[in-house]
């Protein structure tokens, strides 16, 4: 499944962010609901689940209309938090394969999120 490409992410809404932490090191997921947009005015909600997360930043804009997602992207990995992800374990964590994703918001808020895979539910 490609991140990028299989889902119209574009005017989807975020309806809900979940961080699941019932078992640390074992379930380290974070789960977002969104809303996507169809051409017959239909809403589709799927789940979109980032499982064995390691990282993750919400930079957040509250109080003012604009939920919509502007654009996503799985980063390369050269990604500057990724980096310093590996740095700061110190050769412990070298051996784990990590993608980035980023999730642009018309708000200008934006989640970025270090973890081995994803899934929809």
């Amino acid at each position: 499944m490609d991140f990028n490409r299989d889902f119209y992410w574009h005017d989807a809404v975020i309806k809900s962010i979940v961080v699941d932490r019932n078992n640390p090191g074992v379930v380290d997921e974070i789960w977002l609901d969104i809303v996507y947009p169809t051409e017959n005015e239909k809403e589709t909600t799927q789940r979109v689940v980032f499982e064995n997360v390691f990282w993750a930043n919400f930079d957040l804009n509250f109080g003012h209309f604009g939920d919509n997602i502007y654009s996503v992207d799985m980063l390369d990995n050269n990604d500057e938090d990724l980096t310093n992800f590996y740095l700061k374990w110190k050769g412990y964590r070298d051996d784990i394969t990590l993608n980035v994703y980023i999730i642009n918001l018309t708000s200008g808020g934006k989640i970025k999120i270090i973890a081995k895979g994803f899934r929809i539910e």
